[in-house]
C-alpha cells in the first residue's frame, strides 16, 4: 500500500455526543491511504461507551492493522502532535464538546486534543471543527465566533433536508464529507451529496 502523503492528519475525539462522527472520519482516511493520528479526551471513551457497539480499544485495534495509522492518549503531552514542528496536514476535532471549544477559544491546552489544536492555529494548518451543543448559548457562540475569525471552519452537525436523505448514516457520512472538504482533503463532495436545481 502507498500512502497519499508523508504528513497524516490529525483526529481529535471529544466527549461530544456523535461518537460515529468521529469513527467515520477516521475510517474514510484510513481506507482511502492517508495516515491518521488520533487522540482523544478522557470523557470521549466515556461517550463512546454508550453510543458505539464496539469499544474505543477494539476500534483502536482495527485501526492500527492500517499502516498509517497512529494513536496517543489524551494524557500524552509529549507527542508528536505537541509539537509545531512535526508536520501535519491539519487536523480535525470530530465531534467537539463546548468545553474543548472555550478551551481553545482561550488557549487553554491541558490536554493533548486541546494542544494539538493549538498548534494546528499557530502554525497556521487547516482546523476543523464538529461541534455538537444544542441549544447553543450567548457563551458557545462567542467562542465559535472567536474561533471563526481566527479562520477555523465550524462545521455544525445539521442534517441537509434539501438532499432527502432518510437515514442517521447518511447525515453522518456527509458531515463527515464536509469536513474533508474543509480540510481541504477533498475537492468536493460526492455528486449524491450535491444539491440540483
Amino acid at each position: 500500500m502507498v500512502l497519499k502523503y508523508e504528513d497524516p492528519v490529525v483526529i481529535g475525539i471529544t466527549g461530544a455526543s456523535g461518537s460515529s462522527l468521529g469513527y467515520k472520519t477516521v475510517q474514510y482516511l484510513l481506507e482511502n491511504d492517508y495516515k491518521v493520528i488520533v487522540t482523544n479526551t478522557s470523557s470521549a471513551r466515556l461517550v463512546w461507551k454508550q453510543e458505539m457497539d464496539e469499544s474505543f480499544g477494539e476500534i483502536l485495534e482495527k485501526w492500527s492493522e492500517y499502516k498509517g495509522f497512529q494513536y496517543f492518549s489524551g494524557n500524552d503531552l509529549s507527542a508528536s502532535i505537541a509539537s509545531g514542528s512535526f508536520k501535519t496536514l491539519g487536523m480535525a476535532i470530530v465531534p467537539c464538546s463546548m468545553n474543548t471549544i472555550a478551551s481553545i477559544s482561550q488557549g487553554i491546552t491541558g490536554d493533548l486534543v486541546k494542544r494539538a489544536a493549538d498548534v494546528s492555529i499557530k502554525e497556521d494548518r487547516p482546523l476543523v471543527i464538529v461541534p455538537r451543543e444544542s441549544p447553543l448559548n450567548t457563551i458557545h457562540l462567542e467562542n465559535m465566533t472567536k474561533l471563526s475569525k481566527l479562520g477555523i471552519k465550524i462545521i455544525p452537525v445539521e442534517p441537509p433536508f434539501y438532499l432527502k436523505f432518510k437515514t442517521v448514516d447518511e447525515v453522518t457520512d456527509f458531515i463527515v464529507q464536509r469536513t474533508l472538504l474543509a480540510l481541504n482533503l477533498i475537492d468536493r463532495l460526492p455528486d449524491y451529496m450535491t444539491y440540483k436545481s
